[in-house]
C-alpha cells in the first residue's frame, strides 16, 4: 500500500501526543516535516530522542531556516551572538528579563542579537472555555514594529543601555527566501513606523559592524536614517553578581503586581 497519509499536528500533538508521531514508525516510514531546520527547535530535538528511545530509527533531512537566512542582511553570521525570543505582553504579564539580559550581554561582545518573533496559532479562547466552549483565538503574529516597542519598553524598564532605541543600527527582516522578502535597516524607532506586510518577520539588534557588513547594509538603509556607528566596548558593565548567567534569568520578575487585578 503506498498511499500518503497527511496529517497536520499542532502544538498540541508535538509537545503532549508525540508518541502519535513515532510509534507508528516501527512499522513504516513517518515524515515529520517542519518550517525552517528541524534541529534549531528543542521540542524537535526532544521528539528524536523519544523515537530514538522507542527504537525508532531517525534521519535528519535538513533544511534552510532563518538561523542561515539571517545573513541575507549582510551581517556576517559569525558575528552573532545568543539568539532571543519576544512574546506579545499582556496586561499582567511583560517579560523582558530573559532576552534583555542576553541582549546586553552579546552587546557588551560586539555581537549582533537574531530576535525571533512571537507566533499564536491555535490558542484557546479562555472566555469561551468557561462558557463550555471550545474555540481558539485568531492567530497572530508578531511583526517588526510590535517587537520594536516591546524592545523600547524593555530598555526603558531595565535602563541598562543595552542598545539606544534612537541611535543603535537594527535590520528588519520579512518572508526571507520568498520573492516579496523584505529587509530594512535603520533605529528601532525608525522601524517601528515601518509596514513590513505579512508575516513572518525577524528583527537583528546590530553589534559592531565590519566595514563590509556597513557596505551592504547600506542597500536596506532607510533614507534619513538617524543611527549612529556605536563601539559598544563603550556600553557601561551592568552591575551584576559574580555567579551571573544570561541563561539563567527568570521572567517571573517581569509580572508586576501592581496590574493584579483583586480576588
Amino acid at each position: 500500500n503506498n498511499k500518503v497519509i497527511i496529517k497536520l499536528a499542532d502544538r498540541q500533538i508535538v509537545e503532549s501526543e508525540a508518541e502519535r508521531i513515532y510509534e507508528p514508525a516501527l512499522k513504516q516510514n513517518v515524515a515529520f516535516l517542519v518550517v525552517g531546520d528541524p534541529v534549531c527547535a528543542t521540542t524537535h530535538s526532544d521528539l528524536m530522542l523519544r523515537a530514538k528511545e522507542y527504537g525508532c530509527k531517525v534521519e535528519v533531512i535538513h533544511n534552510c531556516g532563518i538561523m542561515g537566512a539571517a545573513g541575507s542582511s549582510g551581517l556576517s553570521l559569525y558575528n552573532f551572538g545568543h539568539t532571543v525570543s519576544l512574546c506579545f505582553f499582556e496586561k499582567k504579564w511583560r517579560p523582558t528579563s530573559s532576552f534583555y539580559s542576553k541582549v546586553l550581554w552579546n552587546r557588551k561582545g560586539g555581537l549582533h542579537t537574531l530576535c525571533l518573533l512571537d507566533i499564536k496559532v491555535k490558542e484557546p479562547d479562555f472566555d469561551a472555555m468557561m462558557r463550555g466552549k471550545t474555540k481558539y483565538l485568531p492567530p497572530r503574529f508578531m511583526t517588526v514594529p510590535q517587537a520594536c516597542h516591546v524592545l523600547i519598553e524593555a530598555e526603558q524598564r531595565h535602563s541598562q543601555q543595552a542598545f539606544d532605541p534612537q541611535t543603535t543600527l537594527c535590520v528588519g527582516l520579512a518572508r526571507l527566501g520568498k520573492q516579496t522578502q523584505f529587509i530594512k535597516a535603520g533605529t528601532l524607532q525608525e522601524l517601528a513606523t515601518i509596514d513590513f506586510g505579512q508575516p513572518l518577520h525577524s528583527l537583528i539588534i546590530c553589534g559592531d559592524l565590519h566595514e563590509l557588513e556597513l557596505e551592504v547594509l547600506q542597500q536596506f538603509l532607510l533614507e534619513g536614517s538617524q543611527y549612529q556607528p556605536q563601539n559598544t566596548a563603550r556600553i557601561p558593565d551592568p552591575i551584576l553578581p559574580d555567579t551571573w548567567n544570561p541563561d539563567q534569568v527568570d521572567d517571573a520578575q517581569d509580572r508586576d503586581p501592581e496590574l493584579d487585578e483583586p480576588e
